[in-house]
């Protein structure tokens, strides 16, 4: 893997004492990110309802709308 260090050069930072020590008051650098940190995201899965469940609802549904019209319908005649 290449890349250059991610952490500052104290001799190049400002507000840093002789050594890399942060004076007291004085807000220490931030770290950079690092390029290629972390797992890479080699799966992508799908969004969005699979056929089969939503046939499978929609059948559900329709054949308890079903019964309950047919049932209405008995009680009625």
């Amino acid at each position: 893997m290449t890349g250059t260090n991610p952490d500052p050069e104290p001799e190049r930072t400002t507000g840093l004492e002789p050594g890399g020590a942060v004076p007291p008051g004085e807000t220490p650098p931030a770290e950079s990110s690092m390029p290629g940190a972390g797992p890479r995201e080699t799966r992508n899965p799908p969004k969005g309802w699979a056929k089969a469940p939503l046939t499978a609802i929609l059948v559900l549904a329709v054949v308890v709308a079903a019964f309950f019209l047919v049932y209405a319908l008995v009680l009625i005649l």
